[in-house]
C-alpha cells in the first residue's frame, strides 16, 4: 500500500535563497531596458519573460521534465506575459496568482546611492536585496517563478490547478490591450474565474483590501491680460481658477463625504480632490495674467463611481459660468471677474486625462480572502489587512469581469516607485510559505 503524499509544506519546503537571488540577479540586470514612461521609455518585458520561460523549461512539458505548461503570450514585439499552468486534477478547481508585472518605473541612477540597474546587497547577511524593480515587482516574478517551479519539481498531487500569469505594461496606462487586458479581452484567463485570483503586486506582506480611483483633472481659467496697476481693467485668471477651485473642492466634499464603508476597509483617508500643479503661458510681474491652469487629481474610495464624479464637476464648472457674478467671491474692491462694459466675462473649463482608474474593494466573505488572512497569521505572525487611495491598475477591470481579486505583496513600501528601493529576502522567503499555506487550505477543503 503506497504511503500517503506528505504534507504540501514539508514537500515544497522554504524558499531556496541560491536559485530565487540568482533569478533576481537576471531580471534587475535587464531593468534598465525596463523602464515604462512612453515614448522615450519602452519596455522589452520579453527579456524577463525569457528569463521566466528558461527557468521553468527544465520542469515543464515543452522538456518533458516534468508537468508545467508554460506559454508566452505577445501582443506587440519584445513585450510578452507569460502564463505558467501546474496542472490539478479536479476540472474547474483553480488558485491564481497574477499581477507579477516585468515593467519597472524610471530610476536616474544620479539620485541614487548605488547602481539601480543591478542586484546588490547590503550586510554580510545579504537580508536588503537593492535595485529598481525589487519590491516593484520584479522580486515577485522571481518569487512566483520559484513557486511554479518547485511545483514542478516536487509533483505534488493537487486537486486544483496553480496557475501563474506575468504581465506586461503594469507602470502606463497610455498603451493599452498589450498586458492583462489583453489576456482577459482574449479569454485566456476565463479558467481563473473558478478560484480566488490573488494579485501580488503590493507590499508589507498584509492583505491589501481596498485602493482608490484616481481621476486626473485641469481646470483652466480663462480671463483678460492687462497692465497690473489698471486692475479694474483686468479678469485676474489667477484669482478666478483659486477662487472657484476652492468652491469646486466644498462641493465635491459636500457630495462625496466620507463613506461609511470606508471604516470597514480600513482606509486611511477618505475620498481627496487637491490641486497638484500650476501651469501659466508666462509674462512679466506687472501684467495680470490671462489664462492659468491648474491641475491635480482626486482619489476617490471606491464606493463612489468615478464617472458620477467626472459628471458632477463638470456640472460644478457650469454652474459656476453660468453665475459669476453670484457664486464666487472676489479680491479686494475692484478685483471682478465680469467687465459689464466690454461684455467680457471670465470662463473656466475642467477636462479629464483619458487614464481614469477606478478603485477596488475585494470581497471579505471570498475564501481566497479567508485563506489569505489565516496564511498571513500562520507564517507573518499577525494579520492586519489594510486599504490605501493610492491605485492600482487593471484589478478593479477583473473585478468587473467576474475574478475573485485579493491582492498582497512582500516588498515595502516605503521603497515603492522610490529611490535606492530595496526588498528583504526574509519578506519574500515569508510570501513563499504564505503561497504555500494558502493552496493547502484551499486543497484541504477540496
Amino acid at each position: 500500500m503506497a504511503s500517503p503524499a506528505p504534507p504540501l509544506k514539508d514537500a515544497v519546503g522554504v524558499l531556496d535563497r541560491d536559485p530565487f537571488v540568482a533569478l533576481l540577479s537576471k531580471l534587475i540586470g535587464e531593468s534598465q531596458r525596463l523602464q515604462n514612461d512612453p515614448p522615450a521609455l519602452v519596455p522589452q518585458e520579453d527579456l524577463v519573460a525569457q528569463h521566466v520561460v528558461d527557468a521553468l523549461r527544465p520542469v515543464s512539458t515543452d522538456t518533458g521534465g516534468g508537468p508545467l505548461v508554460v506559454r508566452k503570450v505577445s501582443y506587440t514585439e519584445g513585450r510578452s506575459n507569460v502564463i505558467v499552468e501546474y496542472p490539478g486534477t479536479v476540472p474547474d478547481r483553480v488558485v491564481s496568482f497574477v499581477g507579477m508585472h516585468m515593467d519597472v518605473v524610471p530610476a536616474n541612477p544620479s539620485e541614487w546611492d548605488f547602481d539601480p540597474f543591478s542586484l546588490t546587497f547590503e550586510g554580510d547577511d545579504k537580508e536588503k536585496l537593492r535595485g529598481r524593480g525589487t519590491t516593484d515587482c520584479l522580486g515577485h516574478v522571481a518569487l512566483v517563478t520559484q513557486l511554479m517551479r518547485r511545483l514542478g519539481e516536487v509533483k505534488p498531487p493537487l486537486k486544483h490547478s496553480v496557475i501563474a500569469v506575468f504581465i506586461a505594461n503594469e507602470e502606463n496606462s497610455s498603451v493599452t490591450g498589450i498586458g492583462v487586458d489583453g489576456l482577459v479581452k482574449d479569454g485566456l484567463l476565463d479558467k481563473l474565474k473558478t478560484g480566488p485570483l490573488f494579485w501580488i503586486d503590493t507590499a508589507d506582506k498584509q492583505p491589501c483590501i481596498g485602493t482608490g480611483g484616481m481621476i486626473p483633472w485641469h481646470l483652466n481659467a480663462t480671463g483678460k491680460l492687462f497692465h497690473s496697476g489698471l486692475a479694474h481693467k483686468a479678469i485676474n485668471s489667477m484669482e478666478l481658477n483659486m477662487d472657484a477651485l476652492k468652491e469646486i473642492q466644498t462641493r465635491f466634499y459636500n457630495d462625496f463625504p466620507a463613506h461609511e464603508k470606508e471604516k470597514l476597509y480600513k482606509f486611511a483617508t477618505p475620498s481627496t480632490m487637491k490641486p497638484t500643479k500650476w501651469s501659466y503661458p508666462g509674462g512679466g510681474l506687472n501684467q495680470i495674467p490671462g489664462e492659468c491652469t491648474i491641475s491635480g487629481d482626486i482619489r476617490l474610495t471606491p464606493f463612489y463611481s468615478t464617472s458620477f464624479v467626472v459628471q458632477k464637476l463638470k456640472e460644478y464648472v457650469d454652474d459656476i459660468n453660468a453665475g459669476l457674478e453670484t457664486k464666487l467671491p472676489t479680491r479686494g474692491p475692484v478685483s471682478k471677474y465680469v467687465l459689464p462694459d466690454e461684455n467680457l466675462r471670465g470662463r473656466l473649463e475642467i477636462s479629464f486625462d483619458g487614464d481614469v482608474m477606478n478603485g477596488v474593494a475585494c470581497n471579505l466573505e471570498s475564501r481566497g480572502f479567508q485563506a489569505l488572512c489565516k496564511a498571513t497569521e500562520e507564517i507573518v505572525g499577525y494579520v492586519e489587512p489594510y486599504s490605501i487611495t493610492g491605485s492600482l491598475p487593471l484589478i478593479r477591470e477583473l473585478q468587473d469581469e467576474g475574478f475573485d481579486v485579493q491582492t498582497a505583496g512582500y516588498g515595502l513600501l516605503k521603497t515603492y516607485h522610490a529611490k535606492n528601493e530595496y526588498c528583504l529576502f526574509s519578506d519574500m522567503a515569508q510570501g513563499f510559505q504564505v503561497f504555500v499555506s494558502i493552496i493547502s487550505q484551499l486543497e484541504a477543503d477540496a
